[in-house]
């Protein structure tokens, strides 16, 4: 499952490009960071009001639940077309908010299970800067190395497609092995380093993994929605849908508006980013593996 969440944003990532960034790039990073931070404390206090969870878990949920999804928004950006710079932040926000948020919430959950909050705060940032290493280290050498194989033609042209599969996997695998969930990010910037290289034309790649991310999309909300017991839905749907609200109405406003003072960004830009905040199957996934 966490195989082909890599693998999906794997695909997203290769439909981000550094030229469309030119002119959101600050609104992204603090969406990625800041507005992550306001998202993190909004979820977390109204999971500690509206659930009988303990002060740990609710922290965690709040982890969780800072992502976004590239699965959902992409496809409503398709379909919407807005114009720049608000597609393009909308795009890059919800790619790279992912690993951060798997990050995030691997990190919380180390904090956790070492039941000394004041002493892990080391341990935290060891862990972010492996992940970060790890994850962009990994991720640039296979993208770069992948773009000089298809580049001198070193594999036949039919098996470019698996080949292209085959790196993905390996460098999420070994990413992971090195430092627990640096997989998807490892995952992410290989799609942008292959999607922004100018080494080779990558557009057939492109057209396979949208291909295979139909399938793996399909077949992972099945298989997570059939891992949810009916009973336990019925249990949390009154809490749940006030905890989705407030997740809607007032955790992404204030993330948007936080991370947004003093851009150009009009009113009605910041209204549709506010509008904007899907979760997507990275959510499920790992609050699956939790």
């Amino acid at each position: 499952m966490s195989l082909a969440t890599g693998l999906l944003l794997f695909d997203s990532g290769m439909s981000l490009r550094l030229s469309a960034l030119s002119i959101g790039r600050q609104p992204v990073l603090r969406l990625v960071t800041l507005g992550v931070l306001v998202t993190w404390i909004v979820g977390s206090v109204t999971a500690s009001l509206v659930t009988d969870l303990s002060s740990d878990l609710v922290v965690l949920l709040g982890a969780i639940l800072v992502v976004s999804g590239p699965t959902v928004v992409i496809p409503i950006l398709r379909r919407l077309r807005p114009r720049p710079p608000t597609g393009p932040i909308l795009r890059w926000e919800g790619i790279v908010i992912d690993p951060v948020g798997a990050m995030l919430a691997v990190l919380v959950f180390e904090v956790i299970v070492l039941g000394d909050p004041q002493g892990a705060a080391g341990h935290v940032v060891e862990g972010l800067l492996r992940t970060l290493a790890v994850g962009g280290g990994f991720g640039i050498a296979a993208g770069l190395g992948l773009a000089v194989i298809l580049r001198y033609f070193w594999v036949p042209g039919n098996l470019e497609n698996a080949v292209s599969l085959m790196f993905v996997v390996g460098v999420y695998t070994v990413a992971h092995a090195v430092q627990p969930e640096s997989g998807l990010l490892a995952a992410v910037v290989m799609g942008v380093t292959l999607a922004n290289q100018r080494l080779v034309d990558v557009r057939h790649i492109v057209e396979f993994k949208e291909n295979l991310r139909v399938l793996l999309i399909s077949s992972l909300f099945i298989v997570l929605a059939a891992r949810l017991p009916l009973a336990g839905l019925t249990q949390v749907l009154s809490k749940g849908l006030l905890f989705v609200l407030v997740l809607v109405a007032v955790a992404r406003p204030l993330s948007v508006f936080a991370s947004t003072w003093k851009s150009n960004l009009s009113s009605a830009q910041r209204l549709f980013l506010c509008c904007m905040a899907p979760r997507g199957i990275v959510a499920a996934a790992i609050a699956s593996i939790f």
